[in-house]
């Protein structure tokens, strides 16, 4: 790297540093006057000029190319991400000075983070029994035992006192094996502390603001990444990274800069930088759903969370699935976004490149939630060589700190085999005894006293934050922008989706109409007498019910999509209310199409009142009973945390709406103790008004009487009745609203009061499910549960407390005879070695797939050989989207679209497809 203009010099890891500075000297000689306590304070404060001078110089070099140049964009420039010349400094730059402009010259959002005693802890077992219809009886005693007795599950400790100080602009390596809290510790840095609990003891301070602060109105400024990626499958990835740029599009963007081109180019610049520029129009996809490769869609993943900026970055095994050379370009990225930015990354990596670790400012070593190094990611091997271990040759610094945690990895020097610690306990200790820890804690102290809660660091960064917020957004809301503006863009999303994937929509209506032209076909033109009293009452039944319960479904669809909701809210995108109604509004065309359809064919096929006014009104009650029962469900979603404890309570919700309308039993024949059910099922209300528009005001011909027979042909016709409920003796017609009284107790007057009753329904439904979706989070793992049987669930107890008694259970037994665990491998051994082995060789050639991508063939394979044989391992290699995991689709018979040609073999013969 050349030499930075101004004095400034670049270290050996291509980082740059600031050059000399007389206000730097000055301070440095009057803070060495100090003594030595002062010495560790004037690091300190050196590390904080360093790195706001390296920004400042930055400004200073991009202002030579043209400041805030960005906009208009020079085309084929070091600017133009679409540009074979693009260069990602340059542009970090120029667009950090084009921040700062737009800020009036405050620098954009910085943050480090110092912790002290950070401990935590959950609650759980690490065994359970398998629940059943026969034991959950069982279950509820044990829960109310619980409650009773206010026991909760053994505490388990997950981390144990962790200190360290991050400053702004540093990048932290997290290392440690899985089950070591990794992913804890980058949740509570995060401050996403839900499923554990964070020790009261604990101090964490984000540069002058405080941990409740950050979780609340700064949520989306310390983002913590998953290592799993929840994406809408249909979605391209232009439009989920577009939709994630203008969820955190600030108020502050230049003028003249129309805020969809500011938006648009961050996004293809951020698709630049992680190279997937080129799946822009191609579906993110899922397990199900065919879009990008694995390693693709793990780059969309970290590009989501690059967009937002947020000043403090954790990511947890980001480099999951992406090849080596992917996995340094997104480190580099980082390191980019630190030097200039001044961003604060923390990242939990496995199998570290070395080129990748160098480019780590510290790193924290954690060995079964321990803290065993913290400190200059330079010094750490020497840490751990002085402790007596040998880093072998050709092996990386990260794969070296990380054998530290494996006793059958880690390497002890000949002649320390008495001297190096061997427990998680013991590395704890010695790094507790270390001078290491000793200047850690200094500078603990130093930083915890420069930057006080509520102080200027806070006043500083609460105002850059608020200029960035929309006018009218609320000073403490963690979101950029205001309610109607989430409402907009998440409706903007939910009308992508319908365009791009409307199967489902079309294949409900299609469902519908036939469902529809069947039952219509079985009360086709009922006669306007009273023989089809009964008939009609049933048709209106079934059509409330085919309204009602079309809606269950959207507890999936609301399910299938909360991950991806609690994890936009989590970075501060929007409101997961703003989505929920945006939901509601987009599923509104579909409702008002399928309500006119299936309510029309019913209506008129089955020759109910053919009137305009009392059609409008069955029509207005049908599409308010829809609205209400998928409130309803979607409340049902909402309030639960997961869709096996949302679709139980639904089903019988369902059964007990169907039995309580008060047409299967009418309100005269229920039990006094439950006929209050009825004054709580909206389609109670629903069906009676819909009832008492096609009766009330009509008389019915009578079709028989009582009494009847050829030897009452000369009675008098004041002398019979009709044989139906609600008829006067010597009238030949009977009334629909005398009918509707004594059958069901039905009142003419209802009518439109029930129609009230349902909009109340439906707007308390619909608020209450507001409320559920915006405070109540869905299910969080709990970590790997061992499940069994119940039977075996005691036996295993009993068999651990027999084992406590006689000895260490981790131990053979000292009378040589097997364990009940040991007899268990050796028979299951036994088992193994009677199954058939495979002889059999299976190879491919010419193996090609082929598929249309809007119209246009693309070739994802072409003409790939290989052979595989029983007994061996065969490594399936490639860079990122180099289809690995298409050929093992192909090979495995999986792929349901496109044309797969060329041969595949078993022992020389073709194999049988399926």
């Amino acid at each position: 790297m050349s030499r930075p203009a101004g004095g400034g010099t670049s270290n050996g890891s291509g980082r740059e540093s600031a050059p000399t500075s007389p206000v730097l000297s000055s301070e440095t000689a009057s803070t060495a006057d100090s003594g030595s306590g002062g010495l560790e304070h004037q690091q300190a404060r050196i590390d904080e000029h360093v790195h706001e001078l390296a920004r400042r110089l930055t400004s200073t070099q991009s202002q030579g190319g043209g400041r805030g140049s960005l906009f208009p964009l020079p085309a084929n420039g070091p600017l133009d991400p679409s540009s074979a010349d693009f260069d990602a400094r340059k542009w970090t730059r120029a667009f950090y000075n084009l921040r700062r402009d737009a800020l009036e010259g405050n620098p954009p959002k910085t943050t480090g983070v110092a912790f002290a005693n950070l401990s935590a802890y959950g609650f759980g077992t690490g065994a359970d029994f398998q629940k059943s219809v026969g034991n959950v009886a069982l279950e509820a005693g044990a829960l109310a035992k619980k409650l009773l007795l206010r026991r909760r599950p053994p505490r388990v400790e997950i981390l144990h006192g962790l200190e360290g100080v991050v400053r702004s602009g540093q990048m932290v390596a997290v290392l440690g094996p899985p089950g070591s809290g990794c992913s804890t510790f980058l949740k509570t840095v995060a401050g996403d502390t839900h499923g554990f609990h964070v020790g009261p003891d604990s101090t964490i301070n984000y540069q002058g603001i405080h941990p409740g602060q950050m979780r609340s109105a700064f949520r989306g400024e310390a983002v913590y990444t998953a290592e799993v990626d929840h994406h809408f499958p249909h979605l391209t990835v232009g439009d989920t990274l577009y939709f994630a740029a203008r969820a955190r599009c600030p108020r502050t963007i230049p003028p003249g800069v129309s805020r969809r081109e500011y938006v648009e180019h961050l996004r293809d610049v951020t698709m630049n930088l992680f190279g997937i520029a080129h799946t822009r129009h191609t579906r993110v996809g899922d397990d199900f759903v065919r879009g990008v490769s694995g390693g693709e869609r793990k780059r969309v993943t970290i590009a989501e969370a690059a967009l937002s900026y947020s000043p403090l970055q954790c990511w947890d095994n980001s480099t999951r699935g992406l090849d080596s050379a992917n996995a340094i370009e997104f480190c580099r990225t980082l390191r980019t976004q630190a030097d200039v930015m001044g961003c604060t990354s923390f990242v939990a990596i496995y199998q570290a490149p070395q080129d990748a670790y160098d480019l780590f400012d510290k790193v924290l070593l954690l060995y079964q939630g321990r803290q065993i190094y913290f400190g200059p990611a330079s010094e750490a091997k020497a840490f751990f060589e002085h402790l007596g271990f040998d880093c072998p040759e050709q092996q990386t610094t990260a794969d070296f700190l990380t054998s530290m945690t494996s006793p059958s990895e880690r390497v002890v020097r000949p002649g320390w085999e008495a001297r190096t610690p061997r427990t998680p306990d013991d590395f704890a200790r010695a790094w507790r005894e270390s001078r290491q820890r000793a200047r850690l804690m200094d500078e603990l102290d130093h930083y915890l006293d420069a930057h006080p809660f509520h102080g200027d660091d806070y006043d500083r960064f609460s105002r850059t934050r608020r200029m960035d917020q929309s006018g009218l957004q609320r000073h403490k809301s963690p979101y950029t922008l205001r309610y109607t503006e989430q409402l907009a863009l998440t409706l903007w999303r939910s009308f992508v989706m319908l365009r791009t994937d409307p199967s489902l929509t079309v294949t409900m209506l299609i469902t519908n109409l036939f469902e529809a032209l069947m039952i219509s076909s079985i009360f086709y033109n009922l006669p306007e007498t009273t023989a089809s009293l009964d008939r009609r009452g049933l048709l209106i039944f079934f059509t409330m019910m085919i309204n009602a319960f079309g809606s269950m479904l959207e507890i999936m669809t609301l399910y299938a999509k909360r991950n991806i909701v609690e994890k936009h809210a989590r970075y501060a995108l929007y409101h997961p209310s703003a989505e929920a109604l945006a939901s509601m509004i987009a599923d509104l065309p579909y409702k008002v199409v399928n309500a006119i359809i299936i309510n029309t064919i019913l209506y008129f096929m089955g020759n109910l009142r053919r009137e305009p006014g009392p059609y409008f009104f069955f029509l207005l009650v049908s599409f308010t009973t829809a609205l209400c029962m998928s409130m309803l469900f979607r409340l049902i979603g909402s309030t639960t945390k997961s869709i096996a404890q949302a679709l139980a309570p639904a089903s019988i919700i369902l059964l007990g709406l169907a039995l309580y309308t008060g047409y299967i039993i009418p309100p005269q024949y229920m039990r006094g103790w439950i006929s209050w059910a009825r004054w709580v099922d909206p389609l109670f209300y629903s069906l009676e008004a819909a009832m008492l528009n096609d009766l009330v005001g009509r008389d019915f011909p009578c079709s028989s009487f009582i009494p009847s027979g050829p030897d009452y042909e000369s009675v008098a016709p004041a002398e019979r009745a009709c044989s139906v409920q609600g008829s006067v003796p010597g009238r030949d017609t009977v009334s629909g609203e005398a009918y509707l009284a004594a059958t069901f107790g039905y009142g003419a007057s209802h009518r439109w009061r029930n129609f009230g009753i349902l909009v109340a329904f439906l707007l308390a439904y619909m608020g209450l499910h507001l409320l559920a979706t915006e405070y109540i989070a869905g299910e969080r793992s709990k970590g790997e549960v061992l499940v069994f049987s119940r039977k075996a669930m005691a036996g295993r107890r009993r068999r651990k407390q027999l084992e406590g008694a006689s000895g260490d259970e981790e131990s053979g037994g000292g009378d040589g005879k097997a364990r009940p665990a040991q007899q268990d491998a050796i028979q299951t051994e036994e088992k193994v070695a009677d199954v058939e082995r495979q002889r059999s060789i299976f190879h491919w050639r010419n193996v090609c797939y082929d598929i249309k991508i809007k119209g246009e063939p693309r070739r994802i394979l072409d003409h790939v050989d290989g052979w595989v044989r029983p007994g061996t391992l065969t490594a399936l290699m490639g860079a990122s989207g180099a289809g690995k995991t298409t050929l093992l689709d192909v090979l495995a018979s999986r792929v349901t679209t496109g044309v797969v040609t060329g041969d595949m073999l078993v022992d020389g013969t073709l194999a049988e497809i399926g």
